[in-house]
């Protein structure tokens, strides 16, 4: 059996108290494990960025326990936490987030540069994850440069440079056009995805849902369904 990425149990989070109580997710239980791309997908205002901010380690649960790589999220110290974020889970945001002023090359580095390495070293491991997704020769422009496509192959690479083990795509797609979001869920999936690797992406694109090992289907904070191997449609 595989190894354990993400195990979440019972998570609730919750706004409010008393009668003004609400519920942004409630007693949401799943397993994930590595070398394997897990959705978690509904409509606007299911909970899923929620969940998934409270998976990631920016949100604390009212109550649940996360299980990251082994590691109880919620029970470390706000500075182990980051420190363990930093360090373990790679992110590629809805809008990039990549810093206008810096090159592709420097954009990539930063998780490096976080992490305290030498400059000279933190650009030729940039360097060789842009050779990764294609962009060995674009390393020089700027973002506003790049077209879309290309500023989400920067932001992949940008978290992957630091070798993460788990990686986190919010709504990877949605900026892109229908052949170039699947271009890049491809190439995730089949380049970037290994089995000490686990993908975890929100999503309301059903154009990139064939990609899926499994899919966490949430309405209202639940999970009303959760697809797995056969259950999935292709």
């Amino acid at each position: 059996m595989a190894a354990v990425a993400i195990q979440a149990e019972n998570l609730d989070k919750w706004f409010g108290e008393g009668e003004a109580r609400t519920y942004a997710v409630r007693q949401v239980n799943f397993t994930v494990p590595f070398g394997q791309m897990f959705y978690i997908v509904g409509p606007s205002g299911s909970g899923k960025t929620t969940l998934l901010s409270m998976i990631s380690g920016i949100l604390r649960p009212n109550g649940g326990r996360v299980v990251v790589a082994g590691e109880d999220i919620w029970r470390l110290s706000p500075d182990a936490l980051a420190t363990f974020r930093l360090h373990t889970l790679g992110f590629v945001f809805q809008d990039y987030h990549l810093f206008p002023r810096l090159t592709t090359l420097e954009n990539v580095a930063i998780p490096l540069i976080l992490q305290r390495w030498e400059w000279s070293k933190a650009m030729a491991a940039a360097q060789e994850m842009l050779a990764v997704v294609g962009l060995q020769d674009r390393g020089e422009l700027r973002p506003m440069q790049l077209s879309g496509g290309e500023q989400q192959r920067v932001a992949i690479a940008r978290a992957l440079v630091a070798k993460p083990t788990i990686i986190v795509f919010d709504e990877p797609t949605a900026s892109l056009d229908g052949a170039t979001g699947k271009m890049i869920i491809g190439f995730v999936k089949h380049d970037i995805l290994n089995d000490h690797r686990c993908i975890l992406i929100v999503t309301h694109d059903n154009r990139i849902f064939p990609y899926a090992d499994q899919m966490l289907h949430m309405e209202d904070g639940a999970v009303v369904k959760l697809d797995t191997g056969g259950s999935l449609e292709k």
